[in-house]
């Protein structure tokens, strides 16, 4: 063997050496982002869209690659308990988006406390980040704040001379804390509170809490509930005769809401984020651009008039990875507490983010990050949404 032969087998049996002694060569770091959604059960028409959009949110950021683990907690409190759980323990995500429901999620504000997993949730109540807490510290939201709402509906209702304002929402944590904050805005606006009732998501009539609220002659009946579901009470309110407006929360903005309630929603108000109505904005609108890039993103997969709020929150939570993930690549490797600990820390400071709801300026406070910017009154004109 010739002596440059004999060199080049010694710097190859060398190399062999090397790297058998330090392992393979480094993989590519690879992001775990889990997801629990209600894409089945009575909140379907919320847990669709969004897992739908997850298709659609980077499969990669900062140089690393991101899996997404998907399951369905089929409108369940039970299920995306345990969903979280398996996420956590046996896919080893380093941060759970959703669920989409507020009963969902607090529900799983132990199981994530205690695996120091950051959580970005697609449910609307302020009690998923209020008061902070050791456990709601690792709690983030995209929807806009149930305060924010009720706010936007008892601004525009006093607006509208309404004197007298009754209440029909979900008897769960949903309905619940949207009347807490419908009751404290009624009464900053001068507007007198006649009635009170609730009902099931799984209900299939409503009539006899409607025959009530009718009764008690509001001049407007406001529905705390989400979902198709939602539809039920305003139906059962037209069916009597009820002439009064309607006002519903933000959890009923998508189209198949529209389709389900039909005739009884015309008319009706509802305080949606900019997406619902992103053309109709004027061009000075912040979120304008941001708004109508996502719409026609998700719109040429799924088909014109598809985009819902629901799908805008769970794109805004890609556009929040997108600024937090860069951060806490640099601090630790994903897969380890120490960077669940750093995504948390970095998504604590995401600033000035224009997203498809609003522009995001989160704070160790402030987990949601939304102010008047994120709410636009809509009414539904010809089975459609529209700014008057």
């Amino acid at each position: 063997m010739s002596p440059r032969c004999t060199l080049n087998a010694a710097l190859m049996l060398a190399l062999t050496a090397g790297l058998l002694a330090g392992g393979a060569a480094p993989a590519q770091a690879q992001v775990k982002i889990g997801a629990t959604l209600s894409a089945t059960g009575p909140q379907a028409s919320l847990g669709i869209p969004e897992r739908n959009t997850v298709s659609l949110l980077p499969a990669e950021i900062g140089g690393a690659k991101v899996e997404y683990v998907v399951l369905d907690d089929a409108s369940d409190p039970t299920r995306a308990v345990s969903n979280s759980h398996k996420l956590i323990s046996e896919n080893k995500v380093d941060l759970i988006i959703g669920s989409s429901t507020t009963p969902n999620t607090m529900a799983m504000l132990d199981t994530v406390a205690a695996g120091a997993t950051p959580v970005i949730t697609l449910a609307s109540s302020a009690r998923l980040i209020e008061p902070m807490d050791d456990k709601r510290r690792w709690v983030f939201k995209t929807p806009h704040s149930d305060s924010l709402m009720a706010e936007g509906i008892a601004r525009h209702a006093a607006a509208q001379g309404v004197k007298k304002l009754a209440f029909i929402g979900f008897n769960n944590a949903l309905g619940e804390t949207f009347w807490v904050e419908v009751e404290k805005a009624a009464k900053k606006h001068g507007i007198e509170l006649v009635g009170k009732e609730s009902f099931a998501p799984t209900d299939t009539s409503a009539v006899a809490q409607t025959l009530k609220l009718v009764g008690a002659a509001p001049d407007a009946v406001v529905v705390g509930a989400s979902g198709t579901p939602a539809a039920m009470p305003a139906r059962a309110l037209r069916e009597r005769g009820y002439q009064g407006k309607i006002y519903f929360n933000h959890g009923v903005a998508n189209n198949d809401f529209l389709r389900v309630c039909g005739a009884a929603c015309e008319g009706a108000w509802v305080p949606v984020g900019p997406v619902m109505v992103a053309g109709l904005l004027p061009d000075s609108h912040p979120v304008k651009a941001s708004a109508q890039a996502f719409a026609a993103k998700y719109e040429a997969v799924h088909g014109a008039g598809s985009v819902s709020l629901f799908a805008a929150y769970t794109w805004d939570v890609g556009l929040l990875l997108q600024q937090a993930v860069p951060v806490a690549l640099k601090a630790a490797k994903p897969g380890t507490p120490e960077f669940r600990a750093a995504l948390r820390d970095a998504l604590e400071n995401v600033k000035n983010l224009p997203t498809a709801t609003g522009v995001v300026n989160m704070s160790p406070a402030d987990h949601n990050g939304l102010d008047e910017r994120a709410l636009v009154m809509a009414t539904v004109a010809g089975g459609k949404w529209r700014v008057q």
